[in-house]
């Protein structure tokens, strides 16, 4: 892994602002309000950390698959691939980038239908098991690949995160709140938009304000941008606020109706570079 973020793809290619995420989504907004998109972002990415949890794979690993996710997601619309497929290629290709190892064929596809089974079968009611094949994932992982222009290289806050609280002496006070803080930013755009040491910032402040701690002078003696830190915090407070009066259980089916579909008979590729005006095409023969 490069050491350096700021030389790194991830800050040169994939620090995205609100504009260009909001541009490249159009297509989808067509079919879809902004908060239905959200929560369609919010069950796939939850669909991915369940499936991470089965496979038994690190929280880095899941968190990479994710951003992956996000990142295809950021600049081709919800017709290009069908998100069922992408979730577990994302997975797959993240543990190879992550060094933890190649998750056999047979895990992979047995874990798909386990979880989709088990914990979304209510979003699925005539699903049986997963419908797709691994030829199928294989085939997706290489427009992942073009999509990305193979920059797989992700850096995430937890690093920063513990490093920080061991500078506050915290680290057992405040680490389980703003761990999760941090995975909760996956579920916004937050995480294509910010540095990921602003964001596991944003998650001590936010972590330290729910305990009632006094972060003011150690903030103060970092000379952080804070206004970028209260922006981060308002995408938060947002997800939450949407989480209060969100019954998953009830909504999914029908966002998931509404759903841009990929459609078969088309041949060109989704990719970084695809024109704002050109609709991404699905994979062939994956429909």
């Amino acid at each position: 892994m490069a050491g350096n973020f700021w030389l790194s793809s991830h800050y040169h290619q994939w620090i995205l602002t609100a504009e260009e995420i909001l541009m490249d989504r159009q297509q989808d907004l067509k079919h879809l309000t902004s908060e239905e998109y959200q929560k369609l972002m919010i069950f796939f990415c939850r669909f991915i950390q369940s499936l991470g949890e089965q496979l038994k794979l690190r929280q880095q690993v899941i968190a990479t698959g994710t951003i992956y996710f996000r990142r295809f997601y950021a600049r081709n619309s919800l017709k290009c691939v069908d998100p069922l497929l992408l979730v577990p290629t994302c997975l797959f290709l993240s543990a190879k980038v992550e060094e933890c190892g190649v998750i056999t064929n047979a895990k992979l596809i047995n874990a798909c239908t386990t979880v989709l089974k088990s914990k979304f079968a209510f979003a699925f009611p005539t699903v049986q098991e997963y419908p797709y094949r691994i030829n199928q994932i294989w085939e997706c992982e290489f427009y992942i690949l073009e999509a990305m222009d193979c920059s797989l290289i992700v850096f995430h806050p937890y690093r920063s995160l513990t490093k920080y609280l061991a500078d506050m002496g915290q680290e057992d006070a405040l680490l389980p709140i703003a761990w999760r803080i941090v995975n909760d930013s996956l579920r916004t755009d937050a995480c294509l938009m910010y540095p990921p040491y602003l964001l596991s910032l944003t998650a001590i402040y936010m972590a330290c304000v729910s305990q009632q701690k006094d972060c003011e002078q150690w903030f103060a003696e970092l000379n952080v941008d804070m206004e970028k830190v209260m922006e981060i915090t308002q995408k938060l407070l947002a997800l939450y606020e949407l989480w209060k009066n969100y019954d998953e259980k009830k909504e999914i089916c029908s966002i998931l109706v509404k759903m841009p579909k990929p459609r078969s008979g088309q041949s060109s590729r989704p990719s970084s570079t695809t024109p704002r005006n050109h609709t991404p095409s699905p994979v062939p023969g994956l429909h």
